[in-house]
């Protein structure tokens, strides 16, 4: 299934990966993910993505785009993504990461 949601995304992570460095960039994915999950089974569900989604600025998002945006991510066919789920989503959805020399670090921490 392919991620088809219409919302304006500028594509910052290659600035914040500039800035706050590898290590300091995948904290913040880890950061982002701990905001939107659900705490008690310790992941993204589509329950916690729509309630957490006003956090995105997406609070108009349909339930159809939350059930996509999970099944594009879902690796393991679980219906929720894990941390590691997650990030790779975000990368796959940065273009722009692997530019200005990113992909080193991205192979070096295995998430393409």
């Amino acid at each position: 299934m392919e991620l088809d949601i219409a919302v304006d995304f500028d594509d910052y992570f290659p600035s914040m990966v500039e800035r706050l460095g590898a290590e300091g960039f995948i904290g913040e994915l880890c950061n982002g993910f701990r905001l939107l999950m659900d705490g008690e089974r310790g992941l993204i569900t589509f329950d916690s993505l729509k309630r957490n989604s006003i956090l995105l600025g997406l609070n108009d998002m349909r339930d159809d785009e939350i059930v996509c945006m999970l099944s594009e991510g879902d690796l393991d066919g679980d219906g929720a993504l894990n941390q590691v789920e997650f990030c790779i989503l975000m990368f796959r959805l940065s273009p722009g990461i692997m530019d200005n020399g990113s992909k080193q670090w991205s192979e070096e921490y295995d998430v393409i």
